[in-house]
């Protein structure tokens, strides 16, 4: 089996590469690059003392879970470009990564012309990270926090559609707390669990006979960008200091979840 997968450049992201790359003979990861020091760094996030202190967290919630960025493995072909370039790219300098049995998506660029065209007509599958319809857009388990919602911390696995996180739902999935996690472990281990059941039912074949639903958009309860993400939301939910152990999780209707 071959396997193309379109991601990003965190220790999360080569992670799943790793993942998939033990289930398929030849695994083609297109990796779109961001600083690997958020926060420090002028990117997609601003440098700013807040940030810093947020992504610290962040970090070290992802190194527990997946460790550090490391390289491919030896069945990985990578092709590394800057992150927002993907839709610019034509199909020659892709043609190799273009004739895979599976097509993945995990912290890419929104992808757009003949690229979304072609994925979408493949059946790509898209790792969401947060609970759709109720959740979309940028960062969006961390909104679920924020807006005082642990229950909807999660992923979703659906089609690939034109539509930012809006195509056919597959599954969803949620991170059990264990004792100890903080909200970002606990968001970051929703990330696990997602790559976790995702390469499991590509490896054994499942994952092609679930059959896709709608999303019900009616349900939405915020859209998120990026620039919402600022200082002064990031450092609000610092000075929250949430206390998972404390809550009890009433999760809203969800399709075929797994736990984990």
């Amino acid at each position: 089996m071959k396997i193309t997968v379109f991601t990003s450049n965190q220790p999360r992201h080569i992670a799943l590469a790793h993942r998939l790359s033990e289930v398929c003979d030849e695994l083609y990861s297109v990796q779109e690059c961001n600083t690997v020091f958020p926060g420090q760094v002028n990117d997609f996030f601003k440098k700013s003392d807040v940030m810093q202190t947020y992504f610290n967290n962040v970090i070290g919630a992802e190194k527990s879970l997946f460790g550090d960025i490391s390289f491919s493995k030896s069945n990985v072909r990578t092709l590394s470009i800057k992150s927002g370039d993907l839709s610019k790219l034509d199909r020659e300098a892709l043609s190799s990564a273009l004739d895979s049995d599976v097509y993945v998506i995990f912290g890419a660029s929104y992808i757009q012309g003949w690229l979304i065209d072609f994925l979408v007509e493949q059946n790509a599958i898209n790792i969401h990270m947060g609970l759709s319809p109720y959740y979309r857009g940028s960062s969006c388990n961390f909104w679920a926090l924020y807006d005082g919602n642990p229950s909807f911390v999660g992923a979703t696995i659906h089609k690939l559609s034109k539509g930012l996180d809006s195509g056919p739902m597959l599954y969803h999935c949620i991170p059990k707390y264990r004792t100890g996690d903080d909200p970002f472990v606990y968001t970051m281990r929703s990330v696990d669990v997602a790559q976790m059941s995702l390469v499991s039912r590509i490896a054994n074949g499942q994952i092609f006979d679930m059959k896709p639903v709608e999303q019900d958009k009616s349900l939405e309860v915020r859209y998120t960008r990026n620039a919402d993400f600022t200082d002064e939301v990031a450092s609000e939910f610092l000075n929250q200091k949430l206390e998972l152990g404390n809550v009890e999780f009433a999760y809203p209707p969800l399709l075929h979840p797994f736990f984990g």
